[in-house]
């Protein structure tokens, strides 16, 4: 190789619309109260092993256009997300975009379709452009993805599990809830 030519930089051949899944579940609950107990962003806590302290801005609520704060954690790091809320459709759908919808870097989707007397939840995660704080290379981003669809997994069996204890506590397991 040519001490003059450029040596390729890998991250620029990576597209971000290529770090995409979506997971789902079946709960016992209908779509609406699902959408109640997600759209509660304060409440995450119980089901994803990821996220805590996650809080509306002062005098907002699940609505489209707002904002709300959340500390994460992975791998003994931890750091503090603004999302901002895309779409509240109560019952069908609520999306948000950490980092806002202007120049958001992931886009979160919970949406909700009956299904017999309970809901299919779909958890979808959208990379939505290359930050090298998320990773630099393709490895890197594989891997990110892969543990976020590992945490929506865990997540969504969390849900699963909690409602089912809420709506049967006579067969609820031992453990405490939150």
């Amino acid at each position: 190789m040519s001490s003059t030519t450029r040596e390729h930089d890998p991250f620029e051949t990576l597209n971000a619309a290529d770090f995409t899944f979506t997971r789902r579940a079946w709960v016992d609950a209908a779509p609406v109260q699902v959408y109640d107990l997600i759209s509660d962003v304060s409440a995450i806590h119980r089901w994803s092993p990821d996220a805590t302290d996650v809080a509306f801005d002062q005098d907002a609520g699940p609505l489209t256009g707002a904002w709300f704060s959340g500390r994460n954690h992975r791998n003994g790091k931890q750091w503090t997300t603004r999302s901002q809320i895309t779409r509240a459709e109560p019952g069908t759908a609520f999306i948000f975009v950490v980092g806002g919808a202007e120049d958001g870097i992931v886009r979160w989707s919970w949406t909700f379709a009956p299904q017999g007397r309970g809901t299919v939840v779909r958890q979808s995660w959208q990379l939505l452009r290359l930050d090298p704080v998320l990773g630099t290379t393709l490895g890197d981003l594989d891997a990110l993805s892969d543990y976020m669809a590992d945490s929506a997994e865990t997540t969504l069996a969390a849900l699963a599990q909690w409602i089912a204890e809420e709506r049967h506590p006579d067969t609820a397991l031992s453990r405490p809830r939150a």
